[in-house]
């Protein structure tokens, strides 16, 4: 039998079948199988239904024969710091993969990085600036980890990932790894070119030589501007919408959104923030239906508008409540 790890106390959420997925899983993993896992405490806009299972791999080796054993018909969804996250309030059908702090080691060799994908990318920041390494400063503002912004080319403050990694190595749905180059990653605006359900284990970084006083100064920056701009002490997620190549006046998603009258518009308890409007949150007890229905509604407004579609830079998994599954 797949090993099961119980939940503490009130915390399950009893949505999906006990048994039905968990007797389908490869036994002999060495990390943890948790069924009815609940998501929303661990995202961000702290909402949504459960993981119908969660594996939290060991390691790399774990993780492969997993993947390389578990039958293909079965779904599988790859999380980090849910930083960037909407999940649905029906939950998420298969298997959730979370990977744990063993996938998140950082390793410093002259002016390259080797971070795991688990690794926290303020934390990255920090070890570069400690070993003076320059070019990495816009990590400390963008709050999630580098698999995920490996995932969607995370970026800020005029750099992207493509700007930095070198290589990085994956694991397919069967459980492969490959190393591949920054050119076979097909990196563009908020995007990879990687089939979704590939995973990323780690990736080589390289940055400048810099002076770490200088470097930490940087950063500093970033961070007083985030806090200033942005709600980054709501129950938000991030940017919602990628800014459009559609405009010819090359308007940032937020222009346009606040241009469109969306500034405070409200579904329920899910808000357009006031502070930035391309940044959606969650002022008490909002569901993930609310807070979909609400960017949908932004987007709405800025076709009607401008005829430009925005779209959706935060990633949204799950089902609906009213999708339920049989």
């Amino acid at each position: 039998m797949p090993r099961i790890t119980s939940h503490p106390s009130g915390l399950r959420q009893d949505v999906f079948p006990e048994d039905g997925l968990m007797l389908r899983l490869p036994d002999g993993v060495r990390g943890k199988l948790l069924p009815n896992e609940p998501l929303a405490p661990a995202t961000w806009f702290r909402v949504g239904g459960p993981a119908e299972v969660m594996f939290k791999p060991a390691d790399a080796e774990d993780l492969s024969y997993f993947l390389a054993n578990i039958p293909t018909d079965i779904p599988v969804t790859f999380v980090g710091l849910a930083s960037n996250l909407l999940v649905r309030d029906g939950g998420v059908p298969g298997v959730v993969i979370k990977l744990t702090p063993q996938f998140g080691q950082i390793k410093v060799e002259g002016s390259f990085i080797t971070a795991g994908a688990a690794a926290v990318d303020l934390n990255v920041a920090r070890a570069a600036q400690s070993a003076g390494i320059a070019d990495l400063e816009f990590l400390c503002g963008i709050p999630g980890t580098i698999g995920g912004g490996l995932r969607m080319n995370a970026g800020a403050y005029g750099r992207e990932f493509k700007d930095m990694v070198q290589e990085a190595t994956v694991m397919d749905r069967r459980g492969k790894i490959s190393t591949l180059s920054v050119k076979e990653l097909g990196f563009s605006y908020r995007h990879s070119g990687l089939p979704k359900d590939t995973i990323f284990i780690s990736a080589l970084l390289e940055g400048s030589a810099g002076d770490p006083d200088a470097i930490a100064g940087k950063m500093a920056h970033i961070q007083k501007t985030r806090a200033d701009t942005q709600p980054i002490r709501e129950k938000t997620g991030g940017s919602t919408f990628a800014n459009p190549d559609s405009d010819p006046q090359k308007r940032k998603a937020w222009q346009l959104i606040e241009a469109a009258g969306c500034k405070g518009l409200k579904i329920g308890q899910a808000k357009v923030s006031e502070k930035h409007c391309n940044f959606l949150i969650n002022t008490g007890r909002a569901t993930a239906q609310e807070i979909e229905h609400l960017g949908e509604e932004v987007r709405a407004r800025v076709k009607k508008r401008f005829g430009i579609d925005l779209r959706w830079e935060i990633q949204r998994i799950g089902v609906a409540k009213e999708e339920k599954k049989s």
